[in-house]
């Protein structure tokens, strides 16, 4: 094999790894977002249930002021019926004591019906409040072990591209340059073997005169159609597929 694709290969196969990290990378910040919005989901439904019991509390205590401010009625409306010398006004009063009454009842009821309704709350604040805590334990520790990984790659990146130039500048200049041009171009796979005649790139069918020159390892190869860099090797199938 020419020394020059030995070199090239080392480089892409860094170049691949490098990449690899990378994409990994790219993959943190929304899988970590991705997590942080189940967490803001599960608080929300918390929040939701923590205001609707505090609204039926609220609504509670409106019914006992009511409530309160009837049977502080009644007293003004007792005194006024007892000091009342006239029986019309006197009965027209007991009337008006009686509706305050019934409204106490009707108040009253109510205030039973919202118990019912805030206890059945209650249970449901407790039990977002139980989901929250065990989603916020097991999504915590998610998100640490994202940060974990995203740190380790961090490591990795640096130690892979620490001397990835020094790689790069063992290749000579005119080589390098068009490898830096496929890679751009390419993706990962820049340096590739010949199978049953076929570019290991874009699979184009090579001429005979192709595939022999890159068997003679004189000169670097390259592919006519896809411009990629051509190299092979004794495992290599080197006939041409029918």
């Amino acid at each position: 094999m020419l020394e020059a694709i030995e070199k090239l290969l080392i480089l892409q196969d860094r170049d691949r790894k490098i990449a690899h990290v990378n994409d990994e990378l790219a993959r943190i910040e929304p899988e970590r977002q991705l997590l942080q919005g189940r967490a803001a989901n599960t608080q929300s439904s918390l929040d939701a249930a923590k205001l609707r019991a505090k609204t039926i509390e609220s609504q509670r205590k409106d019914l006992e002021l009511e409530a309160l401010a009837q049977k502080q009625k009644i007293e003004k409306y007792s005194i006024q019926q007892f000091q009342t010398k006239k029986n019309e006004e006197f009965r027209a009063i007991g009337h008006e004591i009686e509706a305050c009454k019934a409204a106490i009842t009707k108040l009253e009821d109510q205030q039973l019906e919202l118990m019912e309704v805030a206890e059945a709350a209650q249970k449901e604040v407790n039990a977002a409040t139980q989901t929250a805590g065990e989603a916020k334990k097991h999504l915590d520790g998610q998100i640490a072990e994202l940060s974990g990984r995203e740190e380790n790659l961090k490591k990795e990146l640096a130690e892979l591209s620490a001397n990835r130039e020094a790689l790069a500048a063992a290749v000579d200049e005119s080589t390098r340059s068009r490898y830096e041009r496929l890679l751009k171009n390419k993706g990962g796979s820049v340096v590739v073997g010949i199978q049953h005649g076929v570019c290991g790139g874009c699979h184009m069918k090579f001429p005979t005169q192709i595939i022999l020159s890159c068997r003679r390892e004189e000169e670097l190869v390259t592919c006519p159609n896809c411009g990629r860099i051509l190299y092979y090797t004794r495992d290599m199938d080197m006939a041409i597929a029918d």
